[in-house]
Formats: C-alpha cells, structure tokens, sequence
C-alpha cells in the first residue's frame, strides 16, 4: 500500500484526506439520519393523543423539542397553537429551515469531494506526464525504467481520485434523497398537526360556548 501511495506521487496525500473525509461523513449521516433518530415512529400518535386530551403544557413542549428533528418541529407548532394559524404555519416554516439546515449537515463538504477529487486525479496525471516528459528531455528515452516514475504517478493518481469519487458520489445522492424523503415526511406531520390544534381550539370553543 505504501509503495502505492509513493508511486502516485504528492497529490495522493489530499487525495486520501478526501476519501477519510467523505468517509466520516457518510457514516455519520448514516448514523444520524437514521428513522428512529429522526422521526420515531410513535412520536405523532402520542403528540395527537396528547392534543385530544388537552393535555399540552410547557413541560410537554420542552421534551417534545429534545426528542428529534420532528419533534422539535412539532414543539414549535405547539408553542404556537393559540396563534392564529397564518402565524402558526410561519413558525413552523422558520423551525424547519433550521431543522433542514441540521439534517443536510457536512452534505455540501461530501459533494465538493466527490467534485475535487477527480480533479485532484487530473492533476496527479498532469504532473505524472510531465515528469516523464523530463526524463525523456534529460535522455532517458532509451530506458523505459526512467520512465515508469511519471507514468505510474499519472495512472495512480488518476485511479486514486475515481476510487474516490465515485463512492462519494453515490453516497451524497443517497443521503441527498434521504434528507428529501424526511422533509416530506417531517410537512406531512407538521400539517397534521395543525390541523390538530385547529380541530381542538375548535372543539374547545364549542364546550366553552355550551
């Protein structure tokens, strides 16, 4: 392995810290964006049952924001449920902008790799060239070991930044689809859940109102 990684010459240092990157990025967000992390699957019911029963205080709504990303978005719809529902659905918004902001996390970092490290390839094949151009200039065409130097540093380099790329590539859409799928998901439950509140302030005053 390391003789490898001298044959492609000084371009395979930042080439490797790319694919360390990309790969803590990867299981990171794979850790993290996780369903039961992210939207447990219990989380609406109880919140529903919770809005049913009236029984939506202060203690409930700072719990709720430390659940998940989904309840923390839901809390915020809560602390708002007196409000009228145009100032309702704002608070919603800006907390998901937030909570997006979280969820695509080290995403844009995991693009450019998969963007850089291709060219950092390039590079390495650039220079690999030109150095085997030296050697042919200093006269060593009659010795195809002067050569092999340049040559190997281009055709690792090159390979080095694809066995890169490619991976994190893959992974950036993966994770990019995945964070899409939770925010649709996350407006569902967030819809749901002034539609709730407006149901219950509704039925609310109807029994004041008897």
């Amino acid at each position: 392995m390391w003789e490898i990684v001298r044959a492609g010459g000084p371009l395979m240092w930042p080439i490797i810290l790319c694919s360390i990157t990309a790969a803590a990025i990867v299981l990171e967000r794979l850790w993290t964006l996780q369903d039961r992390r992210v939207m447990p699957r219990e989380l609406p019911q109880k919140v529903w049952q919770l809005i049913e029963a009236n029984q939506i205080n202060d203690k409930v709504i700072a719990a709720l924001e430390q659940n998940s990303p989904l309840g923390r978005l839901l809390a915020a719809g809560l602390a708002n449920r007196h409000r009228p529902r145009e100032i309702l659905m704002e608070r919603l918004e800006d907390t998901g902008r937030h909570v997006v902001y979280e969820l695509e996390r080290f995403l844009n970092t995991l693009g450019t790799i998969a963007g850089v490290s291709p060219l950092l390839g390039l590079l390495g094949t650039v220079t690999g060239i030109i150095r085997a151009f030296n050697a042919i200039q200093a006269g060593g065409m009659g010795d195809p070991r002067v050569l092999s130097g340049g040559i190997a540093e281009a055709l690792v380099a090159t390979a080095a930044g694809l066995c890169v790329a490619i991976p994190s590539l893959f992974a950036y859409r993966y994770l990019r689809g995945r964070v899409e799928r939770i925010v649709v998901e996350m407006e569902k439950q967030a819809m749901r859940m002034a539609d709730a509140v407006e149901a219950a302030g509704v039925r609310g005053g109807r029994s004041a109102a008897a």
